[in-house]
């Protein structure tokens, strides 16, 4: 086996969100993969393995602390970065096709950046009453702030605080520990003139209960895209800064093609490998 570290959504070194990809992983079972995702004690560790579609020039498995998820944003760019560094050729120039557990995913290169079309959301609309105030409670947030409360979820289940300001989300202060299964994140845009349109910020539950900020999540950059395009509330693209809290400084950048598809791309760097892993023999 072998090990590449990628940092993903980096605004210039070190600055984004680190993914660990395991090559040549067919072996190892469910278990396994989750317990070095959790020795690692990274957002996500991605998995590269063969193909089950002819379609598919590659299958990812994406594990996180607290289990397996079907799709998320940052391992699949860093995952199809390692796999295009491993030598691996799409089958069709310029675009990658990636299996996980929601089907099929296209990543395109965008010159020195990767996209991923964002998939369809698998639940919208508002959020109920008491969903709203739970997702209030545990961000953390100005109730005056909240201009919108909607569901995003693509995979994870995304809960989407939509905020007046920029310093509304940055001002948040979430709470220690969240129930298992808690995805809820936040977004407000930005003034003129500052080097992003939106700021976000994501919180997910880990293994332990812990409600854990996330450095740069493209899952939930894809759900508020999909969102504010099909809302009419941005057009054409917009950049999202989001990590300050973490030490990050991540940057996505969110288009929205001629065919009405959402893309959600970004930078990725290799910034160590390590062949010969020996964790199960």
């Amino acid at each position: 086996m072998k090990l590449d570290l990628v940092d993903v959504f980096g605004s210039g070194p070190l600055s984004g969100n680190p993914l660990a990809v395991v090559h040549g992983g067919d072996d190892l079972s469910a278990d396994e993969m989750l317990a070095l995702t959790r020795w690692l004690g990274f957002s996500e560790t991605t998995f590269l393995l063969p193909p089950t579609d002819p379609a598919a020039d590659y299958r990812v498995r994406i594990f996180y602390p607290a289990g397996e998820l079907p799709f998320a944003g940052h391992p699949t760019l860093g995952s199809a970065h390692a796999w295009l560094g491993a030598g691996g050729l799409p089958r069709q120039p310029g675009t990658i096709v990636q299996e996980c557990g929601v089907g099929l995913v296209e990543v395109r290169q965008d010159g020195a950046r990767l996209a991923f079309k964002a998939p369809p959301l698998t639940k919208s609309g508002p959020l109920s009453a008491e969903e709203r105030a739970n997702a209030i409670a545990l961000t953390g947030v100005d109730p005056d702030a909240v201009i919108e409360a909607v569901h995003v979820a693509n995979g994870p289940g995304w809960q989407l605080l939509r905020l007046r300001s920029a310093d509304d989300v940055l001002a948040a202060e979430p709470a220690a520990k969240a129930p298992a299964g808690t995805d809820i994140g936040l977004a407000g845009p930005c003034d003129a003139g500052e080097g992003a349109d939106w700021e976000l910020r994501a919180f997910f539950t880990d293994a332990i209960g812990r409600f854990v900020e996330d450095p740069v999540t493209g899952s939930f950059n894809a759900g508020v895209a999909m969102h504010l395009f099909g809302s009419g509330m941005a057009q054409g693209s917009y950049r999202a800064a989001q990590g300050r809290k973490t030490g990050a400084d991540g940057l996505v950048h969110c288009r929205q093609d001629d065919a009405g598809g959402i893309w959600i791309g970004g930078t990725c760097a290799t910034v160590a490998q390590q062949a010969g892993l020996t964790a199960f023999g």
